[in-house]
């Protein structure tokens, strides 16, 4: 049905859209809580008033769950990133990056943690993550250029393929894997509670990163 070219959609439709959003907001909070091991769809279906095997006609299995929680942690710092990107340039789509990590660290940890053993992510996940990549790779031709020329330049020239064949020279695949590694690391080690202890601001650790990442080499 439609209207006006706009779907409509019917109250079985709905309900399901509604029961799948209860499902996977009561999954997110287990994984805070008991994390990915415990993750249990029997505990789920209890929570929200249904048996197991009800539960199979939502989600058919534990990784199909995961799917959809990965495909919508992704889309959704796809969104965040393209919009900070449309607004400012690298520094502001990093500081989005962090903002969204630290907004909901189990969700960050969930994606860009421990692989999950035995789980295979379908293509579209990866697909929504290029999204990603294809901003930072567009900021980064924006930006002014660093200076530098390294042995990685000419390396990731011969290995490209992973930036979906836009037009961007060596030095910005470089720049944006760079940033990418180093602002993940940071993160990482922070909401793993690497810091724990060490008395310091991993804020101004990653400040001190994208400065690092952005400043001109006029030693050579």
């Amino acid at each position: 049905m439609s209207l006006e070219g706009v779907a409509v959609k019917t109250s079985r439709e709905r309900y399901r859209a509604q029961m799948c959003a209860e499902i996977k907001r009561y999954a997110w909070e287990q994984l805070g809580t008991t994390g990915l091991s415990a993750l249990s769809l029997n505990a789920i279906a209890k929570h929200v008033g249904m048996s197991g095997p009800a539960l199979y006609r939502y989600f058919p299995s534990r990784d199909d769950l995961i799917t959809d929680l990965v495909r919508d942690a992704y889309r959704s710092l796809a969104d965040v990133v393209r919009a900070a990107a449309g607004s400012g340039g690298v520094a502001e789509v990093a500081y989005a990056i962090r903002d969204w990590a630290l907004a909901d660290p189990q969700r960050y940890l969930f994606v860009y943690g421990t692989p999950i053993p035995g789980y295979r992510a379908p293509g579209d996940t990866t697909e929504i993550s290029n999204e990603i990549m294809a901003v930072l790779l567009r900021v980064h031709a924006e930006a002014p250029d660093d200076g530098r020329a390294t042995a990685f330049d000419g390396h990731v020239e011969e290995h490209r393929d992973w930036a979906g064949g836009l037009p961007v020279s060596s030095a910005v695949l470089r720049r944006a894997v760079t940033f990418w590694t180093r602002i993940h690391g940071v993160l990482s080690l922070e909401l793993a509670g690497h810091f724990a202890g060490m008395g310091f601001d991993p804020g101004v650790l990653f400040a001190a990163e994208l400065t690092s990442l952005s400043t001109k080499d006029d030693s050579r």
